[in-house]
């Protein structure tokens, strides 16, 4: 049986094939696009007929690719990006661009429901989660403020995977990993929380679609994409999920003790959990996951985002110098530390914070000190988050490492000594497109149990042991000591308006 993954992402989609009986990639292709301009502070758009057209064309260049065993595909699993906001009119057609989950433009919307469910804790109370930029429910109040014809048409609100799903299958719903990133949806209890819809748009019940377990399909492959790309006619469409939901299947993150952390452009940390992990202070986002338990996750705007700014200053440093030159720095960079917040940042939530360059001496103000401190200050802010893991009682023993700054050996260990805990990257770099293909064949097999789903990460997910790293006791102290540094200056910094 072959099964199609689908990573529909912020900058390109991607496609893969992946053969369940003997976990080898068949095939992939990708497709890159942009966003539309926007003309608010912090906005950022995107027209999902983008994200169709990319889904249509690598679908059928891997169809090309796999030739006569095209025939074979049985399922089809859709990772999107989080939190985006698609709106449809009756006639299912896009009322506007859709806001995505980089869109900071509703702060002020934060605010205000957050004042007006009755204060932050109450918020975490109602759905598990505070009420951030990132999340679907302010960019909601949003529209309905600032563009009250556009939502006066809108029908259908759906996130980006979940328009995907309807594209392919033509049915509408939501299923609870993805949904719990919305605001809307309380975590605990796996419901709509009526107070917060009641707060965001009077009537937005009627607008949101039948919400549903990861365990049961979105449905099946529409007759005339069967037709149009030559498959069987039994194709079945999984439920799908969140880009960071599908990329626990696709690295094997469903039993405790296993964490993913993701070193892309921003970063992620997550873990899996049995039971609903929700914290006081809404730093830790309290997420289904789409197996049928939970998703613990922390976010961070700045990580290799910064390392390319960086290594931008220095014309002419390749990858690998850059991580040459930050290897001569000891740890802790002399004293140097980079609290690199260049984007605003999400966890700590500091939407409109800035980046601070702290400790400059004479000896550490060096191109080389600077490519290591910016290195670890965005290592340091997901250790941050994994602090705030451990303060709720989630202690992983393994992290498994993912994206872009895993292809650097030094920064694999330096985020071994920083965190504290083994490391280790996967055979395959597909991730979400990975989880995609395998909760596919979860669904196209005929054992829908949650035991059978872990039975396929255990065969098809598994470990480059090449990469494996264990912390080194004396950095790992260093950057102990160095956490708290960073914690009490951003602290400092922050309650004097000066971050």
């Amino acid at each position: 049986m072959i099964t199609l993954g689908i990573d529909s992402g912020t900058q390109s989609t991607k496609t893969v094939a992946l053969d369940t009986a003997t976990g080898e990639i068949l095939a992939s292709a990708q497709l890159a696009y942009g966003f539309v301009e926007a003309k608010e502070e912090g906005a950022m758009e995107q027209d999902p007929a983008v994200w169709i057209s990319a889904v249509e064309a690598t679908i059928s260049k891997v169809l090309e690719q796999l030739g006569t065993r095209s025939t074979e595909v049985a399922g089809i699993g859709v990772s999107g990006q989080q939190h985006g906001l698609v709106l449809l009119d009756s006639q299912d057609q896009v009322v506007r661009p859709a806001k995505l989950w980089c869109d900071t433009s509703t702060t002020a919307e934060c605010a205000e429901l957050t004042k007006a469910l009755g204060g932050e804790a109450k918020v975490v109370e109602l759905t598990g989660n505070a009420m951030l930029t990132g999340y679907t429910a302010p960019k909601i109040l949003w529209v309905r403020k600032n563009e009250p014809s556009n939502w006066e048409k809108t029908s259908s609100v759906l996130l980006p995977h979940d328009y995907i799903n309807w594209w392919l299958t033509g049915v509408k719903s939501m299923e609870y990993g993805d949904a719990s990133g919305t605001a809307l949806l309380d975590v605990k209890t796996r419901t709509w929380s009526q107070s917060v819809l009641d707060a965001v748009a009077p009537g937005l019940a009627t607008k949101l679609p039948p919400l549903r377990s990861s365990e049961v399909t979105a449905g099946t492959l529409r007759s005339d994409l069967i037709s149009q790309w030559n498959l069987s006619a039994s194709v079945v469409v999984s439920s799908g999920g969140g880009d960071n939901m599908m990329g626990a299947i696709g690295t094997g993150n469903v039993s405790p003790g296993i964490m993913t952390a993701s070193l892309g452009t921003s970063g992620t940390l997550y873990a899996f959990s049995p039971s609903p992990v929700v914290d006081p202070k809404g730093e830790v986002a309290a997420f289904c996951d789409s197996t049928g338990s939970w998703m613990p996750l922390a976010c961070t705007m700045n990580v290799t985002l910064v390392t390319e700014l960086t290594r931008a200053l220095f014309e002419g440093w390749s990858h690998d110098q850059y991580a040459t030159e930050a290897a001569t720095i000891p740890a802790g960079s002399d004293g140097l530390l980079l609290l690199p917040y260049l984007a605003g940042e999400r966890t700590p939530n500091l939407p409109k914070g800035s980046g601070v360059l702290h400790g400059i001496t004479t000896k550490n103000f060096t191109p080389a000190h600077i490519a290591r401190a910016a290195m670890e200050g965005v290592t340091l802010g997901l250790a941050y988050g994994l602090d705030c893991f451990r303060a709720l009682g989630v202690n992983p023993t393994e992290i498994r490492i993912t994206g872009g700054g895993t292809k650097s050996p030094f920064w694999r260990q330096l985020c071994a000594d920083v965190f504290g805990v083994p490391t280790v990257c996967l055979t395959s770099s597909e991730g979400a497109a990975l989880g995609g293909a395998i909760q596919a064949a979860w669904a196209a097999g005929e054992d829908h149990s949650t035991a059978a789903l872990h039975a396929l990460c255990a065969r098809l997910v598994t470990l480059d042991e090449s990469t494996r790293c264990t912390p080194d006791s004396k950095n790992a102290a260093i950057y102990k000591e160095l956490l708290e540094r960073a914690t009490k200056l951003r602290t400092t910094l922050g309650s004097a308006g000066l971050l």
